[in-house]
């Protein structure tokens, strides 16, 4: 098995047996040995029989498909292009990417798919650091270009998970991943609104979603937060927006969500101001220190986390704003921000010097009766005080 990647030092790391993804245990690159071969190579592509990419799909600034990583992906294998080669997409794209985008690329290298190379759609299904599931147990969907590129995709899967899901075409596996985060971003939308909407009613919306999901049926619990992050779930809703356009169709119901969850960041940073107000101190010049900046616990991905917005919000206020997280000492470069802070530690004097501590990301490493005993004012986005009755003035919902 070869790696490609235009990263050299992420090849180096790999070659030498380490992981650059704290969540991913470097002993899975080692266990492997020589049966991986990290390079950035790319002519060695015309010696593989499969070819799996797993490349970005992010927005540009106008919230539109950026499909440069996979058109030039595209572009690079048809160079290399070979008969009887297997191309699999993986990363997420609105339908029609792999037959209408990819494979006329790919057959200007003079070779036809289905006939001399097999062409696929395979979408890639991943919980970062859940340990109930791994790409071996989670059912995989195939969708092929032709039967015969279905069959031989089915089979290249079939020795690695444990289950195959075929489907009749490369849209429908397209379609499916869509459908999967579309569920996610449009229900966390949903509790999000009603989170708002509660606060101003002074119902506490995680006691009622947790009264509500005692229910054995019809019901599924999503919960509130600071807004959606991560590399999917902020990001694939608009792939399907934007095809939808091509069809005179306009998908109201998902630009709400994404309107919602996308004004989250704004919500907290009003709440954090009426949070310091009440203590009679202004936002301007306020000591604020986030906890947690990657978007989800636990791990060390900052791609789309609100957490990253809510802080450039702050600052444009006028605070100082500095963060803790135990999974990202020094914060990397990103093409949306130009912060270059330094996890700051967490300990009793270093809690007890901020106006405001705002809970963006509930990592385990987070003890809530330390941060409830020695913090002035808390910000909670994540529900987790949960036990804070008799400190409500100390600790706020947002």
């Amino acid at each position: 098995m070869t790696g490609f990647d235009i990263d050299p030092e992420k090849v180096k790391l790999l070659s030498q047996g380490k992981s650059y993804i704290k969540h991913i245990d470097s002993s899975r690159i080692t266990d492997a040995g020589s049966r991986f071969t990290p390079t950035t190579d790319f002519s060695k592509l015309s010696a593989m029989d499969c070819i799996i990419i797993c490349v970005p799909t992010p927005l540009n600034k106008y919230r539109e498909p950026d499909m440069s990583y996979v058109f030039n992906t595209t572009k690079t294998i048809a160079g290399n292009l070979r008969k009887g080669q297997l191309i699999v997409l993986e990363s997420t794209t609105y339908p029609g990417t792999t037959d209408e985008d990819m494979r006329p690329i790919l057959e200007e290298s003079g070779l036809k798919a289905g006939e001399d190379f097999y062409l696929a759609f395979s979408p890639e299904r991943e919980d970062p650091n859940n340990k109930g599931f791994s790409t071996r147990t989670i059912p995989k969907v195939v969708g092929g270009y032709t039967d015969n590129c279905l069959t031989v995709a089915q089979a290249l899967y079939d020795s690695v998970v444990v289950k195959t899901v075929p489907v009749s075409s490369t849209r429908v596996a397209e379609a499916t991943k869509l459908l999967e985060n579309i569920y996610r971003s449009v229900n966390i939308a949903l509790v999000n609104e009603l989170k708002m909407l509660f606060d101003r009613m002074g119902i506490d919306v995680w006691e009622v979603i947790e009264a509500a999901k005692t229910k054995p049926f019809g019901f599924q619990a999503f919960y509130p937060g600071p807004g959606l992050g991560g590399h999917c779930i902020p990001i694939d809703p608009f792939y399907l927006t934007w095809k939808a356009r091509e069809y005179e169709f306009s998908t109201r119901f998902i630009e709400l969500a994404g309107e919602i969850n996308t004004n989250m960041p704004y919500y907290v940073v009003q709440k954090t101001v009426e949070a310091l107000n009440e203590k009679g101190k202004s936002i301007k010049g306020a000591k604020i220190l986030i906890l947690g900046l990657s978007y989800k616990k636990d791990i060390d991905d900052t791609r789309e986390s609100p957490s990253l917005k809510i802080m450039e919000l702050l600052v444009e206020k006028n605070a100082h704003v500095d963060y803790n997280d135990p999974y990202i000492p020094v914060l990397p470069k990103m093409r949306k921000y130009t912060f270059n802070n330094s996890s700051v530690p967490l300990h009793a004097e270093t809690l007890a010097k901020y106006d405001a501590v705002l809970i963006a990301t509930e990592h385990s490493d987070y003890d809530p009766e330390f941060i409830l005993k020695n913090a002035k004012l808390i910000v909670d986005t994540r529900n987790l005080i949960k036990n804070h009755t008799n400190h409500s003035d100390k600790v706020k919902r947002a």
